[in-house]
């Protein structure tokens, strides 16, 4: 079948979700962004997480997207879920509403997605920065500000799972394996995450012979507030992603949940330590140490979160089962 024949074919709506006024401005340029796009949006869903205040200035802000309540469990996840369950495209995007795509965001994920083997795609998420980037923020771990990092495929290829900020999964997935977990989703600006690693990890193992790709010219950039480039943040945000893979890890087994992060763990960050120590001595950029020091630290960290989180109970993580298709997507 002809490739320009399948894009027309492909529906693509697009989920924007929202929880607090103060970022009303990023909100605006999000569904701006997709208001853009060469390959127009089948249709454009804000899903408001539990704040009244905000969905009723949506409500009678936005002309051109549908503005709904999450009715679901508070948190990204309830977010999503519920905005999956009142899409109508067979291709479901999300942008967070703290990102903007660029112009051939959606013609770039249609292009991918004309292979029924791919199951969904994930692209570039270029930090906007507040202020300047901290000159000891290692860029492999530009993931604990939801960005693309150093480790990720320099061209089109097969991945675990896309970035949240940047994705697009067909809506089949939802309808067979069903949403997005809630209890590991972020609920406001608690750093707890991997919602979509876990659900990308249940699709593969429904559906083993098929992929998700990572396609660098699917791009969007993502505000980075000055708040997230700490180094307390960026601590806390690393424990917390070693508590969401020992989470995760109890619902799709360790094997899966951590197959990325040794290749990560074994290949990539050394490489940083060593490239970031080769710096001070060739170059004397003291600022290498801090980078260097931070890969290690952050590794630490993360590693120290998944242990006790592979000891804690997690009751409230385990008190929430996988939503059903018939709960998450309209038959």
């Amino acid at each position: 079948m002809d490739t320009n024949v399948k894009v027309l074919e492909e529906r693509i709506s697009v989920i924007i979700c929202a929880y607090s006024l103060e970022r009303w401005e990023k909100l605006v340029c999000a569904v701006h962004s997709i208001e853009r796009q060469t390959l127009p949006a089948h249709e454009i869903i804000v899903v408001i997480d539990h704040n009244q205040t905000l969905y009723e200035r949506a409500r009678s802000f936005f002309t051109t997207a549908s503005v709904i309540e999450n009715k679901d469990q508070r948190g990204l996840s309830g977010a999503r879920n519920s905005g999956i369950a009142s899409v109508t495209g067979n291709l479901i995007a999300f942008l967070d509403d703290d990102a903007c795509a660029e112009p051939d965001w959606l013609r770039g994920i249609a292009d991918a997605m004309a292979d029924p083997k791919v199951m969904g795609v994930g692209g570039t998420v270029e930090p906007d920065w507040e202020e300047d980037e901290p000159a000891w923020f290692p860029a492999e771990f530009r993931w604990v500000v939801g960005c693309s990092y150093t480790g990720m495929p320099p061209e089109v290829a097969p991945i675990r799972n896309p970035i949240g900020a940047n994705m697009c999964i067909r809506r089949e997935v939802f309808l067979v394996v069903g949403g997005f977990r809630n209890g590991i989703g972020r609920i406001g600006t608690l750093p707890i995450g991997c919602e979509e690693t876990e659900l990308c990890i249940r699709a593969r193992q429904h559906w083993p012979e098929r992929t998700f790709l990572y396609v660098p010219r699917v791009a969007v950039s993502h505000y980075v507030p000055q708040k997230r480039t700490s180094w307390r943040y960026f601590f806390t945000r690393c424990y917390a992603e070693g508590i969401s893979k020992a989470a995760i890890s109890r619902f799709v087994g360790a094997k899966d949940s951590i197959s990325v992060e040794r290749t990560y763990t074994l290949q990539t960050l050394p490489a940083g330590v060593v490239r970031n120590l080769s710096e001070i001595i060739l170059r004397r950029r003291w600022a290498s140490f801090a980078r260097a020091s931070a890969i290690v630290l952050g590794l630490g960290t993360t590693a120290t979160g998944y242990m006790i989180g592979k000891c804690m109970p997690l009751k409230t993580v385990e008190a929430h089962a996988v939503p059903s298709s018939t709960e998450v997507v309209n038959g």
